[in-house]
C-alpha cells in the first residue's frame, strides 16, 4: 500500500498543474455548453479573476509553495512506519479539510480577516475562474496557517500536495457554473460539495454568506449548524448585500483602506 501511495503521489505531485488545468478547461468549457445560470453582462469581470489569479501564480512559487514544503520537513514528530500509508491519507485528507471549514468560518467572521475575503466576495456571477479570485494576502496566510495542523498532526508533504489536488478541483468545481443531472447532483451533494451548496454561500444576503462553509466534504455544515436551508436558483443574485465589484487594483487595495 505505502508503494501504491507514493506512486500516488509521484503521479500527483508531478503532474499538479497539469491536473488542475484540465479540470479547470473541461469545467470552464462544460459551464458554458450546458449553464445552470444565464451569464450576465459584467464588464471587466473576467480580467478581475484572472488579474488576482496572475498575482498569486507569480508568488506562489516564491513565497506560499516554499511554506507548505518548509512546514512538512519541519514535523514536531514522526509517524511509525508500521501505519496504514493508505487509511491514513484518507485520514489526513478529511481532517485538512475539516481545518479549512473552520478557517474559511474564521475568514468571515474574524473582521480584519473578512477584509481580506471580501474581495472573493465582490464577485457578482459565479464561474469556474471564481476559484481563482482570492486576495494573495489571504492565500499567503491561508498557507501559514495550515502549517499547525500540517506540522502537529506531522503531515507527510505528499499527503499535502494530493490534498492541494483534490482542494483546487473541488474548489473550481463548486464555483463552477455547470448544469448538473438533478439526480446526480443531489447524489454527489450528500458527499461533497456541489455548485449548488455553495452558490447559496455567495447569494447575496448576508445570512447565506455567512454559511455552507465546507470545502470538499459536505458534512461540516450540517455537523457544525452551518447549512443554510436556502435552495439554489438560477436567477439568485451573487455578491453582496448593498456592495458592488471593485476595478483591479481597487481589489488589491480595498483590505488597507479604512473602509473595506
Amino acid at each position: 500500500m505505502e508503494a501504491a501511495v507514493k506512486s500516488v503521489f509521484a503521479a500527483v505531485g508531478g503532474w499538479k498543474p497539469v491536473i488542475g488545468a484540465g479540470v479547470f478547461v473541461l469545467l470552464f468549457a462544460g459551464e458554458r455548453l450546458a449553464a445552470a445560470a444565464p451569464r450576465p453582462h459584467i464588464r471587466h469581470r473576467m480580467i478581475h479573476n484572472l488579474g488576482l489569479w496572475a498575482i498569486v501564480l507569480v508568488l506562489s512559487p516564491l513565497i506560499i509553495a516554499p511554506l507548505t514544503a518548509y512546514g512538512a520537513n519541519h514535523l514536531l514528530w514522526t509517524r511509525p512506519e508500521t501505519m496504514r500509508v493508505g487509511a491514513i491519507l484518507v485520514a489526513d485528507i478529511v481532517l485538512l479539510d475539516l481545518w479549512t471549514y473552520w478557517m474559511h468560518r474564521a475568514w468571515h467572521r474574524v473582521p480584519v480577516m473578512w477584509r481580506f475575503h471580501q474581495v472573493h466576495h465582490f464577485d457578482e456571477f459565479l464561474d469556474t475562474t471564481s476559484a481563482f479570485r482570492f486576495h494573495v494576502c489571504e492565500v499567503i496566510a491561508s498557507a501559514l496557517l495550515r502549517l499547525i495542523p500540517i506540522t502537529l498532526l506531522a503531515i507527510p508533504f505528499s499527503h499535502v500536495i494530493i490534498f492541494e489536488t483534490v482542494f483546487i478541483c473541488a474548489v473550481m468545481f463548486h464555483h463552477s457554473n455547470l448544469r448538473l443531472p438533478a439526480g446526480l447532483e443531489r447524489v454527489l451533494s450528500r458527499i461533497v460539495v456541489t455548485p449548488s451548496i455553495h452558490w447559496v454561500h455567495h447569494h447575496a444576503v448576508q445570512r447565506d454568506t455567512h454559511s455552507n462553509y465546507a470545502t470538499i466534504f459536505s458534512l461540516w455544515d450540517p455537523l457544525f449548524a452551518s447549512r443554510s436551508g436556502t435552495q439554489r436558483r438560477p436567477e439568485m443574485k451573487i455578491g453582496l448585500e448593498s456592495v458592488e465589484d471593485k476595478p483591479l487594483l481597487r481589489l488589491i487595495l480595498t483590505p488597507f483602506m479604512r473602509k473595506a
